[in-house]
């Protein structure tokens, strides 16, 4: 917990704290789990204090100085640290939610597993930080150094990297990709091309973005975008044909439709569906009898008719489908091939199955 008498001081005034820190540099301030709500801490010398667990939620931090300090646990939300130093800083599992850290020095900084959705990083100096495991979600990093930094296993949704040198980043193989992400045209010149395959498909580039980058990189060609629609039961199948099918070359994103709890069907389904071009549903006892999946096949039926394109390309784990007497699942059987994926622990017939899956995918016209 805070020392009170620290917590008390810092209240009073930045001007009289920053007197007593000159004044006491031996003493290690611990402000851990206060309320900073609000507070106006601009250019206050927070050097090595603990604020690990503490409330800094719309907190005013600019121009102040955190080198080393432990914000651990923190809540940072809507906190502003424009032009704040914080080499070195702790900031693991921290929420730094819609906080502004433009122009920041954060060389060096840990934030792996923090929450930095929505967080603005325009201009700041992230090299060598570690982002490994962090949400950037609509987060912007226009602007940003990130030369050594490390986003392995990030999660990317609508994140904004601006102009700049792929190669300068580490980890992008393993980053997790929620949706698609921005990439500019002048970030392929500025990493000559030279970017993981994997990491841009997931962003929802365009196959002749990436033959391009190919071209500049001087390397063969290849594919383009699907949904996985699923049971959560069904998730070692999933996670292991979404890897493959992502080694061929479609781009592809998955969710449990059964774990998206709280929104319309209907305005959830169609969403899935407009944004990309192919939808894969995947049918097994969990998920046959559900009600998302008459819903997934309306709404893919719908937008065929629309397109004259081939949208909805089913996949059997079991005999479920074949066996039962829902309207939806008739019209399937009636119209349809469905993927015999029943075998998918057996390697052979797992790869017979996947190489019909990707001859089915080629298919544009009904």
């Amino acid at each position: 917990m805070a020392d009170h008498q620290h917590l008390q001081r810092l209240q009073k005034s930045v001007q009289e704290w920053n007197k007593w820190r000159r004044q006491h540099p031996e003493i290690v301030p611990d402000l851990s789990h206060a309320n900073l709500i609000d507070a106006n801490l601009i250019d206050a010398n927070l050097i090595d204090t603990l604020l690990n667990s503490s409330d800094l939620s719309r907190a005013n931090l600019s121009h102040a100085t955190l080198s080393r300090a432990n914000l651990s646990d923190a809540d940072l939300i809507n906190t502003n640290f424009s032009d704040a130093i914080l080499l070195k800083a702790h900031l693991i599992n921290t929420n730094l939610s819609r906080a502004n850290l433009s122009y920041a020095t954060l060389n060096g900084v840990h934030l792996n597993g923090a929450n930095l959705s929505g967080t603005d990083f325009a201009g700041a100096d992230l090299t060598g930080a570690d982002l490994t495991s962090t949400d950037l979600s609509a987060a912007n990093l226009a602007g940003a150094h990130l030369n050594g930094a490390n986003l392995a296993d990030a999660y990317l949704n609508s994140t904004s990297f601006g102009d700049r040198d792929f190669r300068e980043i580490n980890g992008l193989k393993t980053v997790r990709h929620r949706g698609p992400s921005p990439l500019s045209i002048n970030s392929l010149y500025l990493s000559e091309g030279d970017i993981p395959e994997s990491f841009v498909r997931g962003t929802g580039a365009s196959e002749s973005f990436i033959e391009y980058m190919r071209a500049l990189a001087a390397k063969p060609i290849d594919y383009y975008t699907c949904f996985i629609s699923y049971s959560s039961k069904d998730q070692n199948f999933v996670e292991r044909l979404h890897a493959d099918l992502q080694h061929e070359g479609v781009r592809c994103w998955y969710a449990p439709e059964d774990l998206k709890i709280g929104d319309p069907f209907r305005k959830r389904i169609d969403e899935s569906i407009r944004v990309h071009d192919k939808l894969l549903l995947v049918l097994s006892e969990h998920s046959v009898n559900s009600a998302w999946v008459e819903k997934e096949v309306e709404t893919a039926f719908e937008k065929e008719h629309r397109s004259h394109k081939l949208v909805l390309f089913p996949i059997k784990l079991d005999e479920t489908v074949m066996h039962t007497d829902q309207a939806w699942a008739a019209d399937i059987r009636r119209m349809r091939h469905i993927g015999n994926m029943s075998q998918w622990k057996d390697h052979d017939a797992y790869q017979r199955g996947l190489q019909r899956l990707l001859r089915d995918l080629k298919q544009e016209r009904m």
